[in-house]
C-alpha cells in the first residue's frame, strides 16, 4: 500500500533535514570550526535547530502514516504535515535570532499544536474503530478473543 501523504512528508523531511545540515555546516565552515560549535553561539544556535528537527520529526512521521494507513488520510492528514514542515522551517529561522522571537515561537507552537492534534486523532481512531467491537477479522475470519 502507498501512503502518498506519508511519502510526501517524508520527502520532504528529508530536504528539510538536509537543509538544517547544511546550515551549520557551512557555517562551521566558514568560521573553521570542525567540530562542536567551537564556542560560537550562531553555531551553537543552527546546531539545536537541526537537532530539534531530528528530536520532533520521527514522531511526525510515524503519526502521519498510522493516520493515514488507519483512515486513507485527507485534507486535515495534509494540512497537518504541512503546517508541520513549515512550522520546522520557521524555528529555524527563528533560531539564528538572538532571544524569544515571533518565528521560533511560531515554530514551536504549530510544532506542538500539529503533534497533539495528531495524537488526540490517532487515539481517536483506535477506539473508534468498529475493529474492536467486531467479532471477525476485516478480511471476514472469524477471529476468537479471549478463548
Amino acid at each position: 500500500m502507498i501512503l502518498p501523504i506519508t511519502l510526501t512528508i517524508a520527502g520532504a523531511a528529508a530536504i528539510l533535514n538536509l537543509w538544517l545540515s547544511l546550515r551549520v555546516g557551512l557555517l562551521r565552515h566558514r568560521l573553521k570550526i570542525s567540530i562542536g560549535d567551537g564556542g560560537d553561539e550562531r553555531v551553537a544556535r543552527r546546531m539545536r535547530a537541526h537537532a530539534n528537527f531530528a528530536e520532533n520529526m520521527p514522531i511526525m512521521l510515524i503519526l502521519v502514516g498510522f493516520v493515514e494507513l488507519a483512515t486513507g488520510g485527507g485534507l486535515w492528514l495534509w494540512g497537518a504535515g504541512i503546517v508541520f514542515i513549515f512550522a520546522r522551517i520557521l524555528h529555524a529561522f527563528g533560531m539564528d535570532r538572538q532571544g524569544a522571537n515571533a518565528l521560533r515561537g511560531i515554530g514551536i507552537l504549530l510544532t506542538l499544536l500539529t503533534q497533539l492534534a495528531l495524537g488526540i486523532w490517532a487515539i481517536l481512531i483506535a477506539y473508534q474503530s468498529p475493529a474492536l467491537h467486531a467479532s471477525t477479522h476485516p478480511r471476514g475470519q472469524e477471529i476468537s478473543i479471549g478463548r
